[in-house]
């Protein structure tokens, strides 16, 4: 009869053949099968100082649970024991993207007349920024696969005489000629206001500039938090780090990336999302291709209900 103590994987595990549990991921993960000893997750209460008697190891956790190395003959006196309440086994750990297509049901149409990758569409995100340099938001040759990199947090030099020095980080000086600075009323677009607008030219520029330094004189936008580059990971990621692994779901698409946030801040709010929703439109029509927008950013003020500002924006483009 299985001990009811002790859960029904352990108790599986404990009844099954060598061979049986060699067919199993988890059956023998906990179990050194060489000297016959089992790591065991246990729900105790008082002391186990008489259970240690007959243990190799105990490691005693907060909350009433401790782990415990013993071997296999032992399991049952443990279990036996009042102190002891309840023994697991433990479970082996998987990295969540690398099961995160198939449990979307994405595989499948990603493989044979299908093969939908992403290609001809855009993937925005609108997040914490990019580290550019990432592997996975690469092209084979290197290059880039980032259309634009919108950096709202980057201070912008002060116009002078409708001609604009960008100063991209140490000394490098690029002069566009911007939008006139019209006293209180600043007229254009949103990119063309606030923080600096990154071409895919400037960042294949900073990537074939040798290392990260020399490439963050010429494109200064980093992730601090490495947020957004998580993010990106999972939605357009093509796993050129990993061997083709742990790739995204559109792993073909072009990207575009804004860092939202206010001038030296990585703080923002909905006027910042705003501005970055009507940007990401204006792109993607200027390039003529269909976009899916990644929006991890939030708060919970205001109405639930499914029109608040930033949708009616997506809605009316």
């Amino acid at each position: 009869m299985n001990d009811q103590k002790l859960e029904n994987l352990l108790n599986l595990a404990l009844g099954a053949t060598e061979a049986e549990r060699e067919k199993s991921l988890n059956m023998n993960f906990g179990y050194d099968r060489q000297n016959r000893i089992w790591e065991l997750i246990v729900r105790y209460h008082g002391d186990l100082s008489g259970v240690g008697e007959r243990t190799k190891e105990i490691i005693l956790l907060s909350g009433g649970y401790a782990i415990i190395t013993a071997e296999e003959s032992e399991i049952d006196w443990i279990s036996s024991q009042p102190e002891v309440e309840y023994i697991e086994k433990p479970k082996r750990l998987f990295f969540s993207a690398a099961q995160g297509r198939s449990a979307s049901c994405i595989n499948p149409l990603q493989t044979g007349e299908f093969d939908l990758r992403g290609q001809g569409v855009l993937v925005a995100v609108i997040d914490s920024g990019v580290d550019y340099f990432h592997p996975d938001f690469r092209n084979e040759d290197g290059t880039t696969r980032i259309v634009a990199l919108w950096d709202q947090t980057i201070q912008r030099p002060k116009r002078n005489d409708a001609m604009e020095t960008d100063t991209t980080g140490e000394g490098e000086n690029r002069s566009e000629e911007r939008t006139e600075d019209t006293g209180k009323i600043k007229e254009g677009t949103g990119e063309e206001i606030r923080g600096v607008e990154y071409t895919k030219e400037q960042i294949d520029e900073a990537l074939a500039a040798g290392n990260r330094e020399a490439g963050y004189r010429i494109v200064p936008s980093r992730d601090l938090s490495g947020h957004g580059t998580e993010v990106l990971g999972i939605a357009a990621g093509n796993g050129q780090a990993s061997g083709g692994q742990y790739r995204g779901v559109a792993s073909k698409s072009d990207i575009l990336v804004v860092k939202i946030g206010t001038a030296g801040s990585e703080f923002a709010g909905t006027v910042e999302l705003m501005l970055a929703l009507d940007y990401v439109i204006r792109k993607a029509m200027e390039l003529g291709k269909p976009v899916a927008i990644n929006l991890s950013f939030g708060n919970v003020y205001g109405s639930h209900v499914p029109y608040t500002r930033g949708i009616l924006v997506l809605n009316r483009s």
